[in-house]
Parts: C-alpha cells; sequence; structure tokens
C-alpha cells in the first residue's frame, strides 16, 4: 500500500508544480508532513543530500524520501511518479509548443507562471532557514548555539561566493567543508 501511496503523491507532486525541483519544495515539505513519513529536520538533511549529489534535485529528493519509506521498491515508486506527469507533458508540449507559442493564452500562462514559480522558491528558502536557524522555534538560546553561527557564517560565504558567480560545485564542496570541519571543531 505505500507503494501506491508513494507513487500517488510523487506523481500528483510531479503534476502540479511547475518551475523545477526547487518549485517542488514547498509541495513536497508538506506531503511529507501531512503524511508523518518524516520529521522536518530530516526533510531539511535529504534536501542538503539531495542537492549535493549528481542529478536532478526532485528525482534525488523522491529517490531518497522513497527508499527511507520502502526501500528499493519505494525509491522505484516516488521517482517514477515525481518523472512521469514531466516527461508525459513534455510529450505533449514539445507536439504542441511551436503551434500555439505565439497564442495570448499561452503566453498569458508563461507570464503568470514565472513569478508563482518565484514564490515557491522564496516559499522554500524560508521554510529550510526557520528549520536550520530555528528549529526549535525562536529564543534568545538560540543566539547561544555554535551551530546557529556556524550556519549563518556557511551561508553568508555562499551567498557571497554565489553573487560573485562562483562555480555552483565550487559552493557545494566549500560549504561541506565548513560543515564537517564545524562538526568536528564544535561537536555539532
Amino acid at each position: 500500500m505505500i507503494l501506491l501511496i508513494l507513487f500517488l503523491t510523487f506523481f500528483k507532486i510531479g503534476a502540479f508544480t511547475f518551475g523545477g525541483g526547487y518549485a517542488m519544495l514547498p509541495l513536497i515539505q508538506a506531503e511529507v508532513l501531512k503524511h508523518n513519513w518524516l520529521e522536518s529536520e530530516k526533510i531539511v538533511n535529504f534536501i542538503a543530500v539531495s542537492e549535493s549529489t549528481p542529478g536532478p534535485f526532485a528525482v534525488n529528493i523522491a529517490t531518497y524520501v522513497g527508499m527511507e519509506l520502502g526501500g528499493l521498491p519505494g525509491a522505484f515508486c516516488a521517482t517514477l511518479g515525481v518523472v512521469l506527469p514531466s516527461f508525459l507533458i513534455i510529450l505533449i508540449v514539445a507536439r504542441l509548443f511551436e503551434k500555439f507559442k505565439e497564442n495570448s493564452v499561452v503566453k498569458g500562462l508563461m507570464t503568470g507562471l514565472k513569478p508563482a514559480v518565484v514564490g515557491l522558491i522564496a516559499t522554500a528558502v524560508l521554510s529550510i532557514g526557520k528549520t536550520v536557524f530555528f528549529n526549535d522555534g525562536f529564543s534568545l538560546s538560540v543566539f547561544a548555539n555554535a551551530k546557529f553561527y556556524l550556519s549563518l557564517v556557511t551561508f553568508g560565504v555562499m551567498l557571497v561566493l554565489a553573487l560573485k558567480k562562483k562555480h555552483p560545485i565550487l559552493i557545494v564542496c566549500l560549504s561541506a567543508a565548513i560543515g564537517i570541519a564545524g562538526g568536528y571543531a564544535f561537536g555539532l
């Protein structure tokens, strides 16, 4: 039964999210939490691993969640579920887009989807940021924790590197190195 639920849940996520993996984050988080499959902190860990491993982000996170819940068959069902809608839609779009790309409805649809995708990505950033920086809620004790400052410094350094258009691989590897070094230094 879990295999069917995984497939249908990730099929829904794949079918109703436009803008790629990051735009899927709020829906993935909502669905995983709604089903009580994982805790928020574990989702953030899966997001970090999914981001730092090769391949499409949405496929990686679907595979990880599926593997956690249903082993290899679960990973297959979740991955197939998240990929199948895009595959089917792109087949249809590729067939019809050239014919309708100048259509005012299609232009309006594309214009309306762009800010929605930005909003979904911003929601994911805020949600992940809350989990990373204020997982136990906001209190002054957060500022007494070395983990908070390590996360804040890592975020700042990575933001500067990203704004300077440094290669994403460098950013991911450097952030992992800072996290590992901080983990050893502060016993995190």
